[in-house]
C-alpha cells in the first residue's frame, strides 16, 4: 500500500504526539498514583463547631411563626492530608422544631461518630448517625454539606458538575414575607428593580385577606411575572380551596403547603379542586415522604430543602424519587447564609428535574459572612467554578463566633 506525502507527515506527527503524551503521561503517573493513595488514606482528624448568627434586616414573618435572626451552625471537617469541608445548619424552628441550642448539641454528637473515619465515605457516615437526622436534619445536613464539600475538593472537580452537571446557572425566584398588601406590593417592587422576574409571596392567613394580597401583588408586577404562592400550613382544606377558586384569574404558578402538614389526604382534596397546582413542602422531609406523597396523589411538585432533608445526600435521593414519578421538584431554603443557598445551588444544577429555585434566604441578612460561592445577577444565579462548595468563610467574621 502506497501513502501520500501528506499522510505520512500525518501519521508521523500523531506518532511524535503519541510518544510526547505518553512520556508525559510516564511522568506525571506517579505523582497521580501518589494523590490517589492520599485521598485513599484519608481520614477526618479534626471538626471544628461554631455558632454563626446573621442579624436580619427585619423580622421574617410566615404564618406559622416568626424569625428575628439566622442563628445558624458552621461546621468544619478537617482532615490529616489538609484538605477540609464547610458545612452550615440553619434551623427554622417552626418549621423542623430546631434550635441553634439543640443542633449545637447534635453537632457534638456527631463530631464524636465521625472523628477518624473516611470522609468519602459520604452514605455510610450518614447512615451511622442513625436517628440523629429526624431530630436535627439541619445539623446532620451541616455534616453532610461539609463532606461533599470535601468531595468535590478531593477529586478537583465543583461540586454541581460530580453529582450531575445538568447546568451552571439558573434563575430563582425572590420572596416576600407576610406584610399588608400595599407593603407587600412596596417588596415585590424592589425586587423588579433588582431583576427578578419570578416573585414568591407568602400567604396563609384569612383567605379574604390573601386573595386581596395576590390581587394587588399581580396587578403591581404585571401578566408575565411568574408568581408562586407560600400558604405554609396556613389554610383549612376548605378555606384552600376557596382561595385558590378565588386566585385563578391572578395566573399563579403554584401554591405551596395549603394545609397542615400531616394532612395528605386534605391537600389530596385541595389539589383535585385547585386552579392552581400544589407543591408539597414541609409534608416533605425524606425519601419516604416523598413516596407517601406520590401514593396519595396529594400534589403536583416537590419542594426540597437540604435543612429538611439532612442535606445533599437525601436531597438527591428525593429528587431522583420524584424524577421516577414524572414529578418535578424545587429547592429551596430557610435563611441560609451563602455558603448553605450555595450548597443548594449545586443541587439544583446537577438535576435535570430540579426546575424551580427559591435560594433567596440571604437577602434577609444585614451581612454576608461568606468570600466567594454563587453570584447572584438580576435573578440569576451562577454556579462557582472552584473545587467542592467553591465558597469559604470571613475569618474576621469567624473570630467573632464561638466555637465547640
Amino acid at each position: 500500500m502506497t501513502i501520500t506525502r501528506q499522510q505520512f507527515l500525518k501519521y508521523f506527527g500523531l506518532g511524535i504526539l503519541s510518544t510526547t503524551l505518553v512520556e508525559k503521561l510516564s511522568a506525571a503517573s506517579p505523582r497521580l498514583a501518589s494523590s490517589r493513595e492520599e485521598v485513599k488514606k484519608m481520614k477526618i482528624k479534626k471538626i471544628e463547631i461554631y455558632t454563626f448568627d446573621v442579624p436580619l434586616i427585619e423580622p421574617f414573618r410566615i404564618a406559622i411563626g416568626t424569625m428575628y435572626a439566622a442563628n445558624d451552625v458552621l461546621v468544619k471537617i478537617i482532615t490529616d492530608s489538609g484538605l477540609y469541608g464547610l458545612g452550615e445548619a440553619c434551623p427554622f424552628p417552626p418549621i423542623t422544631g430546631e434550635t441553634q441550642e439543640s443542633n449545637i448539641a447534635a453537632a457534638k454528637a456527631i463530631r464524636e461518630i465521625l472523628l477518624g473515619k473516611d470522609p468519602l465515605t459520604i452514605e455510610a457516615l450518614i447512615d451511622s448517625l442513625g436517628n440523629i437526622v429526624h431530630a436535627n436534619p439541619s445539623a446532620v445536613a451541616a455534616y453532610d454539606m461539609a463532606l461533599f464539600d470535601l468531595l468535590g475538593k478531593a477529586a478537583n472537580l465543583p461540586l454541581y458538575k460530580l453529582l450531575g452537571g445538568y447546568r451552571s446557572s439558573f434563575e430563582t425566584d425572590m420572596t416576600t414575607g407576610l406584610n399588608t398588601p400595599e407593603k407587600m406590593v412596596a417588596s415585590v417592587k424592589e425586587s423588579l428593580a433588582q431583576g427578578y422576574r419570578q416573585i414568591k409571596i407568602k400567604v396563609g392567613e384569612d383567605p379574604d385577606l390573601d386573595v386581596k394580597r395576590v390581587a394587588a401583588v399581580r396587578e403591581a408586577i404585571g401578566p408575565e411575572v411568574k408568581l408562586r404562592l407560600d400558604a405554609n400550613q396556613g389554610w383549612s382544606v376548605p378555606g384552600a380551596i376557596s382561595a385558590l377558586k378565588r386566585m385563578e384569574p391572578f395566573h399563579v404558578e403554584f401554591c405551596e403547603q395549603p394545609v397542615k402538614d400531616s394532612d395528605l389526604y386534605g391537600m389530596k382534596q385541595v389539589r383535585a379542586q385547585s386552579p392552581v397546582p400544589i407543591m408539597a413542602d414541609e409534608s416533605l422531609f425524606s425519601p419516604a415522604d416523598a413516596i407517601k406523597l406520590i401514593k396519595e396523589e396529594a400534589c403536583d411538585y416537590f419542594n426540597i430543602k437540604l435543612m429538611k432533608a439532612g442535606g445533599i445526600l437525601n436531597s438527591l435521593k428525593i429528587a431522583h424519587v420524584a424524577a421516577a414519578a414524572n414529578i418535578k421538584c424545587m429547592v429551596g431554603c430557610m435563611l441560609e447564609t451563602r455558603l448553605g443557598l450555595t450548597a443548594a445551588a449545586h443541587l439544583v444544577a446537577s438535576q435535570k428535574n430540579i426546575v424551580f429555585a427559591d435560594l433567596d434566604g440571604n437577602s434577609e441578612h444585614k451581612i454576608d459572612p461568606v468570600v466567594g460561592g454563587i453570584k447572584i445577577e438580576k435573578g440569576t444565579i451562577y454556579l462557582p467554578e472552584e473545587p467542592g462548595l467553591g465558597c469559604e468563610v470571613d475569618s474576621s467574621f469567624l473570630k467573632k463566633m464561638k466555637s465547640f
